[in-house]
């Protein structure tokens, strides 16, 4: 895993064995923050990292100024070692150990971006999106963004913008 860009940029983080997860691939995230460069500050940004696995994604968003993420997972080992790194680079990462879903439906927070990335085959995709629209959980001007894979599709979703594939990595975007 490598942070891309910001203050650790090329920074390698060495994810522990066991952790059996799928990572965002450089590919696709450097494709991602290419977009995000042109649409947000990010030292202004609250991010809620939903299904956060390794915190490869948190990280670069800290990497890259924002101070307000939370990161939100029920895999205790996972932020176990989101902890560690955030840590050991001095980052300011809140980690969550939570269902998402039931994170999503108990919070009182509002959030500039949030980012999920859930699963591949959930079948329960969609709610993400209904819950994050039904509860008012961004800003105004907000993101959220899913990442998927090539056999769904969320275009017909409310406050749909664009959704844009790297390799076998989808991102769809919608805007408040």
């Amino acid at each position: 895993m490598r942070i891309i860009s910001g203050i650790h940029k090329g920074r390698v983080i060495k994810v522990p064995n066991g952790l059996n997860l799928r990572p965002t691939t450089d590919f696709a995230k450097e494709g991602l923050f290419n977009i995000l460069n042109n649409l947000v500050t990010y030292n202004e940004l609250k991010v809620l990292d939903l299904f956060c696995g390794t915190g490869y994604i948190s990280f670069e968003f800290a990497s890259r100024g924002c101070i307000n993420i939370y990161s939100v997972d029920i895999n205790a080992k996972c932020l176990n070692f989101i902890r560690s790194i955030n840590d050991e680079l001095k980052l300011n990462i809140n980690t969550v150990k939570k269902d998402a879903f039931a994170f999503l439906k108990t919070s009182g927070e509002k959030f500039d971006l949030i980012f999920a990335d859930p699963p591949y085959e959930l079948s329960n995709i969609f709610e993400i999106h209904q819950i994050v629209f039904e509860k008012k959980l961004l800003n105004e001007n907000g993101f959220l963004i899913i990442e998927h894979g090539q056999k769904t599709n969320l275009s017909a979703l409310s406050n749909y913008t664009q959704t844009r594939k790297y390799g076998n990595v989808n991102f769809s975007f919608f805007k408040l």
